[in-house]
């Protein structure tokens, strides 16, 4: 399968360096950032639970190991594994237990993971965060790297606000300034993250 990007162009780039001349600077300095996502909501979703607080070199295996029993990461094919096959791809028997859950959620139409990309952001987050074992930050950053939403700034994301801390020298980031920057990124706040994580990690 190709692998997949975040899709951005200079019109993006163009506006937020209009709109914030300290993240324009960086934004040059560290040129153009390929992110991959998977369009896949449901398979992108298992990925992330099996992912929570673990290396991401740990979820690859695990993710591996996932696939090669189940086939393929969808609700139908996961539905048919046992709780302790889940667990035994190498996850805490509750990790499997929200697989199970999602995969039930998809089945029962709960949660309609191939009409998620025709509702409103917040209805998205609503939706997924009502299934055990999803919270808002990983809904969030299924609006970006699944369903390629352009305005996500994840308050909860600890790293987007060191990002914006060491972008503007701060030493504390409130709630209300927080929003303000999300605001001034906005419509484009998803192509900001992408900028804040590359500082933050830097």
């Amino acid at each position: 399968m190709n692998e997949q990007y975040f899709i951005y162009s200079d019109k993006e780039i163009e506006y937020l360096k209009k709109k914030d001349k300290k993240l324009g600077l960086a934004i040059e300095r560290i040129g153009l950032i390929k992110r991959k996502i998977n369009p896949d909501v449901f398979a992108s979703l298992i990925e992330s639970i099996v992912g929570q607080q673990i290396s991401t070199k740990a979820a690859e295996t695990v993710n591996s190991r996932l696939l090669a029993i189940a086939g393929k990461l969808t609700p139908e094919e996961i539905s048919k594994l046992e709780l302790d096959q889940i667990q035994k791809c190498g996850m805490s028997l509750r990790k499997a237990g929200y697989i199970k859950g999602i995969a039930d959620a998809a089945i029962n139409g709960a949660v309609e993971f191939d009409k998620l990309h025709m509702l409103e952001n917040n209805e998205i987050i609503r939706k997924l965060s009502s299934l055990n074992g999803v919270g808002e930050w990983t809904a969030e950053m299924l609006l970006i790297f699944s369903l390629q939403r352009p305005d996500v700034v994840s308050y909860k994301d600890l790293a987007i606000r060191r990002g914006i801390m060491k972008l503007y020298g701060l030493k504390e980031l409130s709630k209300d300034k927080f929003v303000r920057y999300k605001k001034r990124y906005s419509p484009w706040g998803s192509v900001a993250s992408l900028y804040l994580w590359a500082i933050s990690a830097q």
